[in-house]
């Protein structure tokens, strides 16, 4: 391969990664474009952290002071989360 073919072919593969870079960034852009409102939620849920903390710690502290109350809700949402499940498999096997 002499000097004249060699500068050819590296020509011809700075132009292939050129494209390529171009197709990467589209793709990029397509990309973010897609997920964005993800991105958005979850940047909302990072900013909202410290407020979870603080709300956990006053759950924590009113848990102690109200067992019952705890206790009640705890019932409750088994309750729900029977009925649900109940109700899921009644209707897949009445689909069958």
């Amino acid at each position: 391969m002499n000097k004249a073919e060699r500068e050819l072919r590296k020509a011809m593969l700075i132009t292939q990664v050129h494209q390529q870079r171009l197709d990467l960034s589209s793709s990029r852009r397509d990309w973010l474009e897609a997920t964005g409102s993800y991105d958005r939620g979850w940047h909302t849920l990072l900013g909202l952290r410290s407020w979870l903390l603080v709300g956990s710690s006053i759950g924590a502290i009113w848990t102690i002071k109200n067992p019952n109350f705890l206790l009640r809700w705890g019932k409750r949402g088994f309750a729900a989360w029977s009925a649900w499940k109940l109700l899921k498999n009644t209707v897949k096997d009445q689909s069958r």
